[in-house]
């Protein structure tokens, strides 16, 4: 499916805002099917007020399951599945692309 610009209109600011080829061919590959109704700059705002409400996030200590180092996950490990620090959960990210 080729994808071409689009203008959209901001519902926020009603300001115009160009939907690219790429975005919208990322929106398909991710399923989304709704256009979005906000310039970045909109979406970025709501973003930070959104996640400013809920506060800081909670951080918790575990254990690399790959290398043995220590890492900060923002949800309480169970012991059942892996847990990896940052540059390990990286790489195997790198990888299954």
């Amino acid at each position: 499916m080729a994808f071409t610009d689009k203008t959209l209109t901001c519902i926020d600011c009603g300001r115009e805002f160009i939907f690219t080829a790429a975005e919208q061919e990322f929106y398909a590959q991710k399923g989304f099917t709704n256009e979005p109704k906000r310039c970045k700059e909109d979406r970025e705002k709501r973003k930070m007020e959104t996640r400013g409400a809920r506060g800081p996030r909670e951080m918790f200590k575990a254990t690399c399951s790959n290398c043995g180092n220590e890492a900060l996950v923002p949800f309480q490990p169970r012991g059942d599945k892996p847990v990896l620090c940052d540059n390990c959960f990286k790489q195997s990210r790198s990888m299954a692309n």
